[in-house]
């Protein structure tokens, strides 16, 4: 029997609806309009992409759009001034500094300077301590949204095995703690790792996140086992994961497409951040 394909933009816009009611509610009981400042550097297509579509959903959901676009050669220190001064703003809710930034810039050094309570892509140091002592905060995105994924589904994580292949500091690392903290019995893989197939076999729940094309095939899934694809390949064919979609689909019992899968949730969790961040502050 096929998998069952997870629908990302379904469930995406459903915590999109749900943040704009959340945040029409915020608004009538304190009177203040939760923003998000988006800070984007020169003039990467992609990263204008990636902006315009945060900018986007920020007008759906009622939350302030607070945008700044600098040049590319701007100079570190007028950086690290625009991020202060947004720091300090009380209008703004969550910042958000979209990377990658030009090569003369230091992007962990200047995401680091960003308030943890504003922190709105959890990548700060007290962000990320603040997530592996389990204490309130800010959590990264695309990690938050495929537990998101799991618990829309109704995928038992307490007790689960679950394999992450890819330890990056933006989705495997965090999803770690994410999970642990739901009580699954998680292990991470990596680019050392011997035997990956035969690893990760034995996941109840599997994610994805290393960026190589349809690394892991029909041999790596425990049949009915929930697969989370987070890989994002441009290929000649177009956009594939790091799953073997077609092969897979064959064996696990909820499968996520790509794209269509994680991707949507990646802004449907900023939103949600931006006012968590505002409920905070308050």
């Amino acid at each position: 029997m096929s998998a069952t394909i997870i629908d990302g933009r379904a469930v995406a816009a459903k915590v999109r609806a749900q943040v704009a009611l959340d945040v029409a509610a915020f608004v009538a009981e304190t009177g203040v309009t939760p923003g998000l400042a988006t800070v984007l550097v020169g003039e990467d297509p992609a990263s204008a992409v990636y902006v315009s579509m945060k900018r986007r959903a920020c007008a759906e959901a009622g939350i302030a759009d607070l945008h700044r676009h600098l040049p590319a050669d701007v100079p570190e220190a007028e950086l690290i001034e625009l991020l202060t001064e947004l720091n300090a703003d009380p209008a703004v809710s969550g910042i958000l500094l979209q990377l990658p930034v030009p090569d003369h810039l230091d992007g962990a050094t200047l995401t680091g300077l960003i308030s943890p309570d504003k922190d709105v892509d959890g990548l700060t140091p007290i962000s990320v301590g603040r997530l592996v002592r389990g204490t309130p905060g800010l959590r990264p995105c695309t990690p938050a949204g495929v537990v998101e994924l799991l618990d829309a589904h109704d995928v038992p994580l307490e007790g689960a095995e679950a394999v992450i292949v890819g330890r990056s500091d933006l989705v495997g690392k965090p999803l770690v703690h994410l999970l642990l903290q739901r009580n699954a019995t998680v292990t991470i893989c990596h680019s050392r790792t011997r035997d990956l197939s035969a690893v990760a076999r034995r996941a109840d729940v599997l994610v994805a996140a290393v960026g190589v094309p349809r690394l892991l095939g029909a041999d790596a899934v425990k049949p009915g086992a929930t697969v989370i694809d987070v890989g994002v390949n441009r290929t000649d064919e177009g956009l594939v994961g790091d799953v073997d979609f077609d092969a897979v689909r064959e064996v696990a019992g909820l499968l996520t497409p790509v794209p269509g899968g994680v991707g949507p949730m990646t802004i449907a969790m900023l939103m949600r951040n931006t006012l968590t961040a505002a409920t905070l502050q308050r």
